[in-house]
């Protein structure tokens, strides 16, 4: 896999692409090395039978045809070897001088330059070997073949093709290694530079993409990146800062007043003040909780990675909001439906998990009107464990699925229902702890209201041998006491 991988690097690539153009360069400078020195060595032997065909013609002309055959039979008494080929024949190819017995039949009807074997065929008794000769008519209709044995040639392109073959192959072999290690080398580099920022991905901030001092390009993108982050960091650091405060700081005084509010509403006989108080007692709850939510996204945030993760039974934790939520939904005489795996097992933080769950559940009560019906499912697909939550509310609409995760987002037709619209926010925040991924569509595509599907997809888990307790609503709620560290889970925050 790792193989497979890096073969599909640009660098990889890259090389492969120089490893062809560099392999066609050496292929076509060899060839013509190949096609300058075959030529020039066939050009030799032509002219030398030239040569001899002149001789040949001026003792011709000199002493006449007896003459021609004299000198034929002596050239073939001197060369014991055959190096040079005669064969001087009548016009019906009966032999009067030379070393071959017979007429080469492939080349009977021919004239000028041909290429033939000696063999059996010619009258040749040694081992086949390959000639070049030129053929011409002499006066009175004889014929006269010259030529030369070219095996030593023919041996020797031989031998320069089989170099050629070999050197392409150890060209394109020292190429693909070349690319091969090139790559590798250059894909470790940034194999380090995307594992560290997959890791800053999930939250920890802190780590930066280590250099080695060559200051060569990786090492200044590695650089740059760097001070973007500390740059992003500072940023991020005095955004959460001025928010923290403000959460923080406007806190304390909203709970001062709600007291001072609810003390009121003790207090006071008038029916119109009371109720004016309980109102203005129900605003300030509803400030609490927007800023409860913002500091428990942000400490999400904070923490990224660092949660308490432990062995959770997701099955029973969905089953324990749902035992919570259903009375909700009776209010509203809502049809709340459970199918849920009480064996799905996952690695996470419960209490965050069980916050995640509450606001989902509570949405979907939330925003599906009377009568309507919610179903909440828990299963495994694969590796993965699945949260699904189906209702027959307003739906999302499909512009505006993505974001609807940001902070404050309210879609329109939700902006006269109580929430802050922070509630699929801490839902991001968590998911993302867990490294999960959600996905919303419609349930009824083209109705109306279409309804919403929310799919939280979550890595699974396996619990090797080890014993998984499920903790009740109730007591996950004794043990939030702590309103600055964690926030009881049945307070969802609005969508």
């Amino acid at each position: 896999m790792k193989l497979l991988s890096q073969l599909k690097t640009s660098t990889f690539q890259l090389a492969l692409l120089y490893m062809v153009v560099f392999a066609t360069s050496v292929f076509l400078l060899l060839a013509f090395i190949y096609w300058r020195t075959a030529g020039f060595m066939t050009a030799q032997t032509d002219e030398t039978i030239e040569a001899e065909i002149a001789g040949l013609a001026e003792q011709y002309r000199g002493s006449g045809l007896n003459g021609l055959i004299t000198i034929i039979r002596e050239r073939v008494a001197r060369d014991p070897n055959a190096k040079s080929i005669y064969l001087f024949t009548t016009d019906d190819y009966l032999k009067l001088a030379g070393n071959l017995a017979t007429w080469p039949e492939s080349a009977q009807s021919q004239s000028g330059w041909i290429n033939f074997t000696l063999d059996e065929s010619v009258g040749w008794t040694g081992p086949e070997r390959q000639a070049r000769a030129r053929i011409f008519e002499v006066q009175g209709g004889l014929r006269l073949l010259v030529g030369r044995d070219v095996e030593d040639l023919t041996t020797l392109k031989q031998l320069i093709e089989t170099a050629i073959n070999w050197g392409m192959g150890i060209t394109l072999a020292l190429a693909l290694l070349g690319g091969f290690l090139m790559s590798r080398s250059t894909t470790r580099r940034i194999e380090v530079i995307n594992n560290t920022s997959r890791k800053i991905m999930t939250g920890h901030l802190s780590l930066r993409i280590p250099t080695r001092g060559t200051q060569d390009d990786f090492d200044q993108l590695a650089d740059n990146l760097n001070q973007m982050l500390d740059r992003i960091v500072y940023l991020m650091e005095g955004i959460r800062h001025v928010s923290d405060s403000i959460a923080h700081d406007l806190r304390t005084p909203l709970t001062r007043l709600r007291n001072q509010l609810e003390n009121t509403l003790v207090s006071v006989d008038n029916d119109k003040a009371r109720e004016h108080a309980g109102n203005a007692v129900a605003e300030a709850d509803q400030l609490l909780a927007t800023f409860n939510a913002l500091l428990r996204i942000a400490r999400l945030e904070t923490r990224g990675n660092a949660a308490d993760m432990k062995a959770v039974s997701l099955g029973l934790l969905v089953s324990d909001a749902c035992e919570l939520y259903e009375a909700l939904a009776e209010d509203k005489d809502q049809t709340f439906e459970q199918q849920v795996d009480d064996q799905v097992m996952i690695e996470g933080d419960r209490d965050l998990l069980f916050q995640m769950v509450s606001n989902l559940i509570d949405n979907a009560i939330k925003y599906t009107p009377e009568q309507g019906d919610i179903c909440v499912v828990v299963r495994t697909e694969e590796d993965e464990a699945v949260l699904e939550v189906r209702d027959s509310g307003i739906g999302i609409p499909d512009d505006e699925k993505d974001q609807v995760f940001q902070r404050f987002y309210r879609v329109g037709k939700s902006r006269s229902l109580p929430g802050n619209g922070l509630g699929l926010s801490l839902v991001s925040a968590v998911t993302e702890i867990h490294q999960g991924r959600i996905e919303l569509s419609d349930r009824r595509p083209g109705e109306d209201p279409p309804g919403l599907t929310v799919i939280v997809r979550l890595p699974g888990y396996r619990p090797d041998n080890r014993r998984i307790k499920a903790v009740s609503a109730k007591a996950l709620a004794a043990e939030s006491a702590d309103n600055d560290e964690r926030t009881p889970p049945p307070s969802p925050t609005g969508q």
